[in-house]
């Protein structure tokens, strides 16, 4: 009869704790296939993260959602476009909007993922009420997804919207006047025209707006009051 593994040995929560800290989901999934306690030891892991990363990872819609439902504890979640390509799409948004962790959540990034729209981006952001931080630079959004930030995300403080040049100054906003916690916006690469970023800082006078040393002069123009 074979003697017992010493790493065998530990108990379940032990080798969750040291499960916790493989990065590589690649790693995760061979450990996983060690035997069933270790496969346990993984979903424990995984439910103990507070930060998921699949930067540099070609994912697709149903092994990200998969892995965001069993991290129950998540606070950030990062899904930018790698340089390998990310086939997230709208329903890939979709199935981790359904997660429980996604209430909870203080910081999305969707940067540069192209096969996403606003349908998508609505179903995710609507659950994620507790926001502070999102990234949607580089993606085709419009004034409809801001629409649903602003009533979603009360508690919103940064937003990058990198090239988004299918938002307007409407949805621009919108957003700025009803997330009242914003505190920097970054706007490089869309299409409005300055005056709307001295209407937002007429809104919002502490309000960052990047990228910085724009010419903005809020007294230089005048401005109806908001309805």
């Amino acid at each position: 009869m074979e003697e017992e593994a010493e790493i065998d040995r530990l108990p379940i929560d032990l080798l969750a704790h040291i499960l916790v800290m493989i990065t590589s989901f690649t790693d995760l999934a061979q450990a996983s296939g060690v035997c069933r306690k270790w496969k346990q030891g993984v979903k424990l892991a995984l439910g103990r993260r507070q930060t998921l990363s699949f930067a540099g990872c070609k994912m697709d819609d149903d092994s990200t959602a998969r892995l965001v439902r069993h991290a129950y504890s998540l606070k950030e979640l990062d899904i930018s476009r790698s340089r390998w390509g990310c086939q997230i799409t709208d329903n890939g948004l979709y199935q981790i909007s359904l997660a429980k962790c996604i209430s909870n959540l203080t910081s999305i990034s969707l940067w540069g993922i192209t096969g996403i729209t606003d349908k998508g981006v609505v179903q995710l952001i609507t659950r994620a009420n507790s926001l502070e931080h999102l990234n949607v630079g580089g993606t085709f959004i419009t004034d409809e997804s801001l629409s649903a930030i602003a009533d979603s995300c009360p508690s919103l403080k940064s937003m990058v919207l990198w090239s988004c040049r299918h938002v307007t100054e409407n949805g621009l906003f919108v957003l700025v006047s009803k997330c009242r916690k914003l505190e920097s916006i970054n706007v490089w690469g869309t299409r409005v025209p300055l005056d709307c970023f001295i209407g937002l800082l007429a809104i919002r006078p502490a309000l960052q707006i990047k990228p910085q040393g724009l010419p903005l002069n809020v007294g230089a123009v005048t401005f109806l009051p908001l309805a």
